[in-house]
């Protein structure tokens, strides 16, 4: 019996192995597929809608260019711009553009695309951007000037697709020709990878722009395709049909590591996670009592989960901002001590917990937030996990829909001011509400040009949102992918903090 049950087992592996090896041998030499982590929305694809998270930024960076983009050894390379000036006084900045560019379709790359981007732009950042900026002067069709309301330090943070998507540069007369929803169907830019094909949610196809003006992809097609199941993403990888998987946690980057034809990578990337009260601002919930907030705090272990979950790459962590940013106050996590937290919440004056409505995470932090609502459940504090698309839930944060509790992340680059503005000031893209003295510390020091003066300034404000127990913070984690045997170049971790594979153009396949 036992010798039969090993018979076949043995036979289904070789029978694996050779459809693995028969579907590699498939693929086209000069192809690579990507299996991401989530449906691809078409709104991914357009610079100007993008919510202030980095999804889109992984498509952004095969598919359009901006005048200046983080880029491996600088976080913020000239890249359409060839170079830039700021005036003494910090009001104006002068570009010079590349000459002799074009777009995909043909188009000549001129100054007054870089100002219809940046006019159209609508995302997080925009209303910021579009206050601020009083007058973009075209100077000639390579040169222009941005001309600010007041001095401004974040500036060119915030526009160099560091901390937004407002500098990515897309076509006028076509835009204006196909208007928004015929761009999003087939989007033309300036990037490494001109657009084939997509089916929405499912697979976009990529082709290589032998005229990008760093350098040609030697990847000649370039695939994307949805796949949100981790099991799913595994079997890919190891099968052939995909060459990269993304955000393999838990059994599914065990079994990479356990695999020798499969390379398991990480990375330090600029994110945060972090349990987020909404309702910390209304007098009629418990989580306006900062000693409930702390018990949340308190009753998670941080240093477990990342261990079950991210094979211990991650670190846990006491702020929202990245240890690694521009202006971080380094802050220690508060400890897991589930038995303060019940005494918190007894003072508090709920001795038998809560009921505290739905728990809501980003899709991608499904598993951890199944973990956070049992610890807190352990300690009285009730939650139900209720799951969200990727694009929708995105839109629901942005429109400020969710309610009770959101496990949060944050992976755009740029500093401590950046995450702030978007996170914790009152008119934040994400915060439900804000403290008065907080925002006149951040006004103060968004004019302050001074270094020093400025990094006492925000430190002050991350040591005031830690004690006042704003948020829950988890960990800065550190993306896991997967690797197949085809790749000699995966491009991950070129561009320091960066969580996803880029520039796409010095990817490389093994062999000619």
């Amino acid at each position: 019996m036992r010798r039969s049950v090993s018979m076949w087992f043995l036979i289904g592996m070789v029978v694996t192995c050779l459809a693995g090896e028969a579907t590699a041998q498939r693929q086209p030499k000069r192809q690579l597929i990507i299996a991401f982590d989530a449906t691809i929305a078409p709104t991914f694809l357009d610079p100007s809608e993008s919510p202030g998270v980095t999804t889109p930024s992984i498509f952004l960076y095969a598919l359009h260019d901006a005048l200046l983009k983080p880029l491996p050894g600088n976080p913020r390379a000239p890249s359409l711009a060839e170079s830039w000036a700021e005036s003494p006084d910090g009001l104006v900045y002068e570009f010079k553009l590349r000459e002799g560019l074009t777009f995909h379709n043909g188009d000549p790359f001129t100054a007054e695309d870089v100002k219809f981007s940046f006019l159209r732009y609508k995302g997080a950042s925009a209303k910021l951007l579009h206050e601020r900026v009083q007058a973009i002067d075209i100077l000639d069709a390579h040169r222009l000037r941005f001309v600010l309301h007041t001095p401004w330090p974040d500036f060119l943070t915030i526009y160099s697709a560091m901390a937004s998507t407002a500098g990515w540069v897309v076509p006028k007369q076509y835009v204006e020709r196909v208007g928004s929803d015929g761009f999003k169907r087939h989007p033309i830019g300036l990037g490494p990878y001109r657009f084939v094909r997509a089916t929405p949610g499912v697979e976009l196809v990529l082709e290589a722009h032998e005229r990008y003006w760093r350098k040609p992809p030697t990847i000649q097609r370039l695939i994307f395709k949805g796949v949100p199941d981790s099991a799913t993403r595994l079997a890919m990888l190891k099968t052939g049909e995909a060459d990269i998987a993304y955000n393999m946690l838990g059994d599914e980057g065990v079994a990479i590591k356990g695999d020798p034809k499969l390379r398991l990578m990480h990375i330090r990337a600029g994110i945060t996670e972090w349990l987020e009260f909404l309702e910390q601002w209304d007098p009629a919930s418990p989580w306006h009592d900062r000693r409930v907030r702390l018990a949340a705090n308190l009753a998670i272990d941080k240093q477990a989960i990342i261990e079950t979950f991210e094979l211990g790459f991650s670190r846990p962590t006491g702020s929202i901002i990245p240890h690694a940013f521009e202006f971080a106050l380094p802050l220690e996590p508060f400890p897991y001590d589930p038995a303060q937290a019940k005494r918190l919440l007894t003072e508090a004056g709920y001795p038998n917990g809560f009921e505290a409505g739905d728990l809501t995470p980003f899709p991608l932090l499904l598993p951890i937030a199944e973990a956070v609502a049992n610890y807190l459940g352990a300690v009285g504090i009730r939650t139900t996990v209720r799951t969200m698309e990727r694009a929708a839930w995105i839109l629901a944060r942005r429109e400020k829909k969710l309610k009770g509790l959101v496990l949060s992340a944050g992976a755009l680059l740029g500093n401590a001011a950046t995450r702030i503005e978007v996170f914790v000031l009152g008119t934040g893209t994400y915060a439900y509400g804000s403290h008065a003295d907080l925002d006149a510390l951040f006004q103060q020091q968004a004019v302050e040009r001074d270094r020093a003066t400025r990094e006492a300034l925000l430190h002050r404000i991350q040591h005031l949102m830690h004690e006042r127990v704003m948020h829950a913070p988890l960990r800065e984690p550190e993306p896991i992918f997967g690797i197949g045997p085809r790749v000699e170049e995966p491009g991950i971790g070129l561009i320091p903090l960066l969580p996803f594979p880029a520039p796409y153009e010095e990817m490389r396949l093994q062999g000619p």
